[in-house]
């Protein structure tokens, strides 16, 4: 018994095997039942396998999950494609241009790129441990309307795994409505490597949200920001935001460029006084 239970795991050890849950299924199976076999002859050996059932058991548990669709595998594959595509774009360092320098040292630069159009790059740095702001912009995400005056609403419509959401999102109108209020429907993933977040995202389809009466739905991605401790300086955090929006509509350019720098300048402006808001104290 215990060589055919060795072969039945060998066999889902291979990658195309691997994602074969009835396979798997057996697997745990077998192994169980070698278990038991080995307790019955082996009184000794029940402490260690005790130990390696009771993983075994979480193991049968972990395969009953319900596996991702082919329609939810293909928005974490565009949540993918969105963040390295979005960092293939951040890793270039040439022939950016400074849009906007603010007195505290905020910058947007931007660059034209071929496939995407004119991308915007915001550097910052907020006087916050990178957990905290991390919280805020992702796990908070849907109270940025409470605090982002830019933004109306902010809404998970459904959450993949544990990297992938999509979301809806209602940006206000601008002041004197130059630009209307748009909508984004919008797939994004959120992945920590070491010390640094990054939280990237791009336009998708969704069929449970079609297009808004009074909104324009607009585009966007490739878009990340990038989280990072200040060297140094853990209780600050260094955050690069890439925006790359089309607005849709009938819009000069001159405005676009305008509206869109003066976008991320106001977000950074806005995400400090939220974090540097006093936290409620509860008992």
């Amino acid at each position: 018994m215990l060589p055919a239970t060795s072969k039945l795991c060998a066999a889902i050890s291979y990658r195309h095997l691997r994602n074969m849950t009835g396979l798997r299924r057996q697997a745990a199976v077998a192994i169980s039942q070698e278990l038991s076999r080995l307790a019955s002859h082996s009184p000794g050996a029940s402490s260690w396998i005790h130990q390696v059932r009771r993983r075994s058991s979480l193991l049968s548990s972990r395969l009953e999950e319900k596996p991702f669709s082919e329609m939810e595998m293909s928005y974490i594959k565009q949540g993918e494609e969105a963040l390295q595509k979005s960092l293939r774009i951040l890793e270039d360092q040439d022939d950016w241009k400074t849009e906007t320098v603010a007195g505290n040292g905020d910058k947007v630069l931007s660059k034209v790129l071929p496939d995407v159009g004119k991308v915007f790059r915001l550097e910052v740095v907020v006087d916050q441990p990178l957990d905290t702001v991390y919280g805020e912009l992702v796990d908070n995400m849907e109270q940025m309307g409470d605090w982002n005056p830019n933004v109306k609403e902010v809404r998970i419509l459904e959450k993949i795994g544990k990297d992938t959401v999509i979301t809806h999102e209602k940006a206000a109108a601008t002041p004197g409505n130059i630009v209307g209020p748009r909508d984004f429907v919008s797939v994004r993933c959120a992945k920590r490597r070491g010390s640094t977040c990054v939280l990237a995202g791009m336009s998708t389809t969704y069929g449970a949200m079609p297009e808004q009466e009074g909104f324009i739905r607009a585009e966007n991605g490739p878009t990340c920001m990038v989280l990072r401790p200040l060297p140094g300086s853990p209780s600050q955090t260094r955050l690069t935001w890439l925006l790359s929006i089309d607005l849709k509509g009938w819009l000069p350019k001159s405005i676009i460029n305008q509206v869109l720098s003066q976008t991320q300048v106001d977000f950074a402006k806005h995400l400090r006084q939220r974090l540097a808001r006093p936290v409620p104290v509860t008992c």
